[in-house]
């Protein structure tokens, strides 16, 4: 069944609070290795209380999704915090569907589903997160191949949300890009020792230039309090 269809149905049964009637199916011959790779994050729904108090300050994002051996995939994700690049991971257990997958929510604690609606692998994908359809654990989301996408795709996302059940203001595609870059798979944390390197240098930076500042001075007090020392000879 195509997503037109589903969302023609969903709309018929009504959009009034989060629709539970409808089974949201995977991409049909989902496959994870034309799906791994690089992905930006165009839109997200979202209609918790935190979202909504923290909405307008979410950038467009970049991650990278890479397979293992056993079919699982890890997500990474990488966002620029005050402190500097900020790494989050995501781990996705595959089940027997192909498309879908679980994993723990460590703020949530508990266990959720990820559904691969709709992609094209080339271009965009539809993300469903948490198919119980609960408003402050489910999510749908946007990824596009770049970070720039169709309108007529992110239509699509928001058409789709909006038959969920989704609000219009829990529904937002983020016009800035966030800076934090994409680092090396095999080098995720590079950027961060870096980080901390910096800050330590800085740290000794400042001491180094405070001690002489104090010797200085010391050292000004000193020849200042012999010369007095002299003249009063």
């Amino acid at each position: 069944m195509t997503l037109e269809l589903a969302l023609l149905l969903c709309m018929f049964l009504g959009t009034h609070g989060f629709n539970k009637q409808y089974p949201i199916e995977p991409q049909p011959n989902f496959d994870l290795e034309k799906f791994s790779g690089e992905w930006y994050r165009i839109g997200l729904a979202d209609e918790s209380e935190l979202f909504a108090k923290y909405k307008n300050h979410i950038k467009l994002s970049k991650g990278l999704l890479a397979p293992d051996t056993n079919g699982n995939v890890n997500l990474t994700m990488w966002t620029m915090r005050p402190y500097g690049c900020s790494v989050s991971v995501y781990s996705y257990e595959k089940t027997d569907v192909p498309g879908e997958f679980t994993y723990f929510s460590q703020r949530h604690k508990i266990t959720k589903d990820v559904t691969i609606v709709e992609t094209n692998y080339t271009d965009y994908s539809l993300v469903l997160k948490y198919k119980n359809m609960d408003k402050e654990y489910t999510q749908v989301a946007l990824y596009g191949r770049s970070s720039i996408l169709r309108p007529d795709l992110i239509e699509k996302f928001r058409s789709f949300a909006l038959s969920l059940g989704f609000s219009e203001e829990a529904i937002i595609a983020p016009k800035d890009l966030d800076p934090c870059p994409i680092l090396e798979p095999s080098q995720p944390w590079s950027q961060t020792l870096g980080y901390i390197y910096s800050v330590l240098l800085h740290i000794w930076g400042t001491v180094f230039v405070l001690t002489q500042t104090i010797i200085g001075e010391m050292q000004h007090y000193n020849i200042v309090n012999v010369t007095q020392f002299m003249l009063q000879l």
